[in-house]
């Protein structure tokens, strides 16, 4: 479930669709009955503060953020200092606001008016950016950037490219025009059509676009690699051949293989050769001399998943869904150079066995051909894959023809070299390619080890016993892994992509920039010097090695960051280090914890950390490879993303660029949404010390002395964070749809999410499920406390995957507040959620019953509420990450409860919803319930 609710919208993209609808229109009033709230009838009567609307004098963030924000109002927890506030005052009685109802097919009409402009908006942003120096002396442009977008009305994602120029008219913006990297061709299936290997693949990224998700490039040789369809292609632009000025046409690497090829990448050592997965096995090809070759043979094109259990160079599903770790093979970044002229390229990868792990069956009709999808899943408590890394050694002629290939294995076994590593996080090549590095966990994920492994340290594989042993004598014993960092915590370890090793300058030592939370709590950037040591093992004299046998010293560890804020490390942030000015670019919330921004520091004097992004925005940034320019992808509660370049600046005494200067915009504003209302961002206090944020939109016809029903949106589990200073109106435009039929919609973050500090989001360790309700609960009599026209009686609550668990345990924990439950995809009992998630944050089973029982909403159906049409259980049939079993398993305890349930599957669908027409069903279904069940004056008589 990490990386975010999955978003069940009605494009085939991960944005959530929806456009503004009509404003909600008053229905007729009837008498609200009035559901069991005590805690609202006594805050009623010791209340001290009236209700708060908005106008002159509301709370503004002066005081109530943990850092100023311009650009960010927040209202919340400072008092305001309006007249007349000291003393409380008896709230008159409202009448309450009844949505108007309308029909499933005027719904479906609403909804597809507001779906133009919003697709629009969604479908422009270019991402994945690439900067390459033209070196043209004489030229106008100083740079070409890369990136992927789409244009226009064409829905498929593919390459462009735009000039830098050197020089700019300040007196104007200047708008770089996109201009098309390639010619047209074919190469994308129809929606839809991917192959079994694919679909999971997209599930696991959250890819909801279609054409070129990705792309590889050679900086040398301009060489670009991607997948499209079904096919892998490469073209050329820049490097000795120059830079094109007209559309390329991409050239197919030909195969002899059957079936769909995944993952592919470029040699960094020789752009001719590429790697690719084939049937979970890796195999290389030369695009220039057309030669292919398999290098690893686990795989026996069988159809059974019983009969194929190993895999190579594929990240197995716990890596690619709770560590986003996609790929499973690195290729080394040099070669290394043979007597005749000729070459070593090498291939660092991982071995899964995957024979101890349990298989999940699921069956449908809507499977077509395949109608029974199995695949393995390691439950919680249960058997994970078994692994290991080998190395492949590929020996290369003078003319680029394969001379050799060696299979190699480790000269001990995996868990003897690394004894307790359960999972392979990371991994990778120092600059030289001398060593290989890896990040690697525990099981509970307490202790994170980064480790050097020499090519010294594997040997050929060799079947026979007596062959072998000779060939492990052959390795001196001083040839070890070594362990150059280690860590440990009593919460979790959340991994990171932050991970920048130095070239070498002294043989016994190596450096690296790591960043850590374990150490304050709040994730900063660490500069470690470690000293390469001989280890005190020695294999030829027998025996195992001792856990600390291969630790090196640490020489030095020096912070380079510090404070109550952190250190973006994942999801697309990452570090640049500028080794020359030994300067470190990052992104963190410094400013704030609800904007994202891009700083610099020296890394060899530590010191003032300079912001280079303008507050009042949450910015995505990428830097050039020279450090010189940055392009920033922002947005904020009010205005709709934009792209702009910037060109960094500084003095010759300081080279800190303390200054940045506008450049150039790739992306303008598409402006204001028609009948979009931002949110309002507040925050408060919490009774357990921590400021806890939220935001809140109106209603858009908001009448005086009326009471609104309240939907609350929640996700509320660990790795996201909802409220923040980004614009809603794209991937949450449904939340907007609510507010304009007359609804109050809130979110908060509860503790347990991120960006907030380890302490902060490690609340919830072995009690997940027992913590949220009470900060949601807690923010919802806040806001009602302030603002007379919430209609605590009448509230509902939706979320998805974890947000659709919290929807459940909302309406178990407290159906005296939560009048309506809409869950989508929801965890319901945890033993049957996998390894690598839930023991990160429960803990094994075995040692934490009472959280698991506490935990599970499907051990507890007898506390659900007896009446109808109070909740709604939505859920893919198909779903490979929560699979449907949960929604059964409740159902089935549900019933046996004698407790009433709706229920809306979709046969289709994965864990996301991706199939457009599956997306507009569930924004209908949504929009229905809630009108019938909790907004309108139906759902009124209803509860009579």
């Amino acid at each position: 479930m990490s990386g975010g609710p999955p978003d069940p919208g009605w494009k085939e993209t991960r944005e959530a669709s929806g456009e503004a609808s009509e404003p909600g229109r008053e229905g007729r009033s009837f008498c609200q009955p009035s559901l069991a709230r005590p805690w609202l009838r006594q805050q009623k009567a010791t209340s001290a503060a009236p209700a708060r609307t908005a106008g002159p004098g509301r709370c503004t963030m002066a005081a109530a953020m943990e850092t100023e924000q311009p650009g960010v109002e927040v209202f919340g927890t400072a008092e305001c200092e309006e007249s007349g506030e000291a003393e409380a005052e008896e709230r008159p009685a409202l009448e309450p606001f009844y949505v108007e109802r309308y029909s499933w097919s005027q719904l479906k009409k609403l909804l597809a008016d507001t779906r133009k402009y919003h697709g629009y908006v969604m479908a422009k942003a270019p991402h994945d950016f690439t900067f390459v120096k033209k070196n043209d002396p004489d030229g106008p442009h100083s740079d070409r950037v890369y990136y992927l977008a789409m244009s226009g009305e064409n829905r498929e994602n593919t390459l462009f490219y735009s000039e830098i120029p050197k020089t700019i008219n300040k007196a104007a913006v200047l708008m770089l025009s996109w201009k098309p990297l390639l010619d047209l061709f074919q190469a994308t299936l129809d929606y839809g059509m991917y192959s079994r290997e694919e679909e999971l693949l997209r599930e696991r990224k959250r890819i909801g676009t279609i054409g070129i998700a990705s792309y590889d490039y050679h900086r040398d040789s301009g060489t670009f690699l991607f997948q499209a369809g079904s096919g892998i292609y490469h073209v050329k632009d820049g490097g000795s051949q120059g830079f094109t000025q007209q559309p390329l046409r991409p050239n197919l690497v030909e195969t002899s293989c059957p079936n769909i090829r995944m993952d592919p990448k470029l040699c960094s050592a020789d752009p001719n050769w590429i790697a690719f997965i084939h049937s979970n096995d890796i195999w290389i090809s030369n695009i220039v001399t057309r030669e292919e070759r398999r290098l690893t043979y686990v795989h026996n094109e069988l159809a059974s998943t019983e009969e194929e259990p190993r895999s190579a160079g594929v990240a197995t599903f716990v890596l690619q869904e709770e560590f986003d770790r996609y790929s499973g093979y690195w290729w080394c970044p040099k070669a290394e150079p043979t007597p005749s002229g000729g070459k070593i390229l090498r291939i660092l990868y991982e071995e899964n066995d995957e024979s101890e792990v349990e298989i999940i069956h699921v069956t449908s009709p809507m499977l077509e051909t395949r109608r029974t999808d199995s695949f393995r899943y390691p439950k919680t408590g249960t058997a994970n894959p078994k692994v290991t890394f080998k190395m492949s050694e590929i020996t290369v002629d003078a003319e680029g023809n394969i001379v050799d290939v060696e299979d190699k294995e480790l000269v001990q076994p995996f868990e003897v070299l690394f004894e307790g590593v359960e999972y392979i996080a990371r991994a990778g090549w120092t600059p030289e390619g001398k060593y290989a590095w890896s990040i690697l966990l525990d099981r509970s994920q307490t202790r994170l080890q980064i480790a050097l492994i020499s090519p010294a340290l594997f040997i050929p594989v060799e079947d026979d016993a007596m062959e072998r042993q000779k060939l492990i004598d052959s390795v001196p014993d001083s040839v070890t892994p070594l362990i150059i960092y280690e860590e440990t915590t009593d919460i979790w370890i959340n991994i990171h992509d932050i991970f920048h090793i130095f070239p070498q300058s002294h043989p016994d030592e190596v450096e690296f920039i790591f960043a850590s939370e374990c150490k304050t709590g709040f994730r900063h950037l660490y500069k470690v010097t470690t000293t390469l040591k001989e280890s005190r093992y020695k294999r030829s004299s027998g025996g195992l090695p001792a856990p600390s046998d291969f630790k090196c010293p640490i020489k030095e560890e020096v912070a380079i960051t510090s404070g109550e804020w952190e250190v973006l490390g994942r999801h697309g942030s990452n570090i640049r280090v500028d080794e020359a000015k030994k300067l470190v670019y990052f992104e963190g919330t410094k400013d704030s914890p609800l904007e994202h921004h891009l700083y610099v520091v020296s890394y060899e004097n530590p010191g003032q950390v300079t912001r280079l992004t303008e507050r009042g925005f949450s910015h995505a940034c990428c830097i050039s490879q020279d450090c010189d320019l940055f392009i920033s992808k922002y947005s904020n509660q009010k205005n709709p993303h934009c792209v702009s370049l910037y060109k960094l600046s500084g003095s010759e005494d300081d080279p800190v660029p303390r200054t940045k200067e506008f450049w150039a915009t790739i992306l303008d504003s598409a402006g204001p949404l028609p009948d979009y209302t931002p949110p309002e961002i507040f925050s408060f206090e919490s009774t357990t010390g921590f400021t806890l944020y939220g935001m809140m939109y109106r209603p858009h016809d908001l009448q005086p002395g009326k009471k609104y029903p309240t939907v609350l949106f929640i996700y509320g589990g660990p790795q996201v964070q909802l409220v923040n200073n980004r614009f809603k109106g794209v991937k949450y435009f449904r939340l907007n749809t609510l507010a304009s039929l007359g609804y109050v919609v809130v979110v908060i973050d509860n503790r347990g999410s991120c960006h907030r500090g380890l302490k902060f989001e490690g609340a919830f360790k072995y009690k997940m499920g027992q913590i949220e309700i009470e900060d949601q609960v807690e923010g919802l009599q806040y806001l009602a406390s302030r603002y007379d026209f919430i209609d605590l009686e009448r509230v509902g609550i939706h979320g998805w995957s974890y947000g659709g668990y919290l929807s459940l345990m909302a309406l178990l924990q407290r159906s005296d507040i939560f009048r309506v439950a809409i869950a989508g995809a929801p965890v319901t009992l945890w033993i049957f959620y996998d390894t690598g998630y839930t023991e990160r944050y429960m803990g094994h089973p075995d040692q934490n019953e009472q959280g698991y029982y506490l935990g599970s909403v499907a051990m507890q159906a007898e506390k659900f509420p007896s009446e109808p049409n109070r909740l709604l259980l939505l859920h893919g049939f198909l779903d490979e990450n929560v699979h449907f079993a949960h929604t059964s398993i409740l159902l089935s305890f549900l019933v046996r409860a004698g407790k009433p349930y709706d229920l809306q599957i979709y046969p289709q669908e994965r864990h996301s919803i991706r199939v457009p027409e599956s997306g507009e069903h569930y924004e209908l279904h949504l929009l229905h319930y809630l009108q019938e069940n909790l907004g309108s004056h139906i759902a009124a008589l209803k509860v009579m």
